[in-house]
């Protein structure tokens, strides 16, 4: 069965959504390099990565039902932030976002009556549940810590051990 038109526009939509967390990442990445925080940068390319082949899976699904997608400019991400707790705060928030677009596209494929793509979507689900558990976690991690600079280094010590990314 051939994807919707409606279908393969919400989803190419959706691949510049997620090449443009990929984009935020990698910039989160040169950040945390310019502070030496090598293990924040670390896990930060490793999701880079995750996000790239995110993106790649919604784009071979278009195609293997026969789309055509529609590449768009990606935007410009931010390059500085406060700190190593404001950097993950918008990871959360962004994680956030993209958890909601997944929903939104959701409701697209029940509308269509696409269950391919409903199938498809189901892993993006979960995916976006561990996520935003992950970030949040950070999140949290920093701010017990944030006063304490040696508790940083700790900190990034243990996010550079993250597997993948090379």
């Amino acid at each position: 069965m051939f994807i919707s038109k409606k279908m393969q526009d919400a989803i190419s939509e959706q691949i510049n959504a997620e090449l443009f967390s990929a984009y935020l990442y990698l910039s989160m990445s040169a950040y945390f390099e310019t502070l030496n925080l090598d293990g924040f940068a670390r896990w930060l390319r490793v999701q880079f990565a995750e996000e790239q082949a995110h993106a790649l899976k919604f784009f071979d699904f278009v195609v293997e039902r026969g789309g055509q997608v529609e590449l768009k400019a990606i935007a410009r991400p931010s390059a500085k932030w406060d700190s190593p707790l404001a950097a993950f705060k918008q990871v959360l928030e962004h994680e956030q976002h993209v958890t909601g677009l997944i929903y939104n596209l959701c409701n697209v494929a029940n509308d269509e009556k696409d269950f391919a793509s409903q199938v498809l979507l189901q892993w993006y689900v979960t995916e976006q549940v561990e996520e935003e558990k992950n970030a949040s976690q950070i999140v949290a991690d920093l701010e017990r810590i944030e006063a304490h600079e040696t508790a940083v280094l700790m900190l990034d010590h243990r996010l550079g051990k993250r597997g993948g990314g090379d």
